[in-house]
């Protein structure tokens, strides 16, 4: 999994407005300028907000990700609750839950 990659993409899409154009009319070839693997793609293509919250996106960059894809704000938390039922555990990232 390449978290920053797609953390790093995500940051440039909701402040870049030339990247955010690129996402929209050329997905492909701007994703092949990041590191992702094919979950990440699948779940940015999507989009599947929550699916990228277990891979561990940060919650503030994920919530414009997802305002940007059209998510309410309760889509948004229910998405996230959704996932951790489906997938179980956020896997890494600030949000990871830590077995000691």
């Amino acid at each position: 999994m390449s978290l920053y990659y797609v953390q790093k993409l995500l940051y440039q899409i909701n402040r870049d407005p030339y990247v955010r154009n690129r996402f929209e009319t050329d997905f492909k070839s701007l994703l092949d300028e990041y590191t992702l693997s094919d979950e990440e793609i699948a779940a940015l293509q999507q989009p599947d907000i929550g699916l990228l919250y277990i891979m561990g996106v940060n919650g503030q960059i994920l919530m414009h990700y997802a305002a940007m894809c059209g998510y309410e704000w309760s889509e948004y938390l229910e998405a996230m609750r959704a996932a951790l039922r489906e997938h179980g555990q956020v896997r890494a990232g600030l949000y990871a839950t830590v077995w000691e």
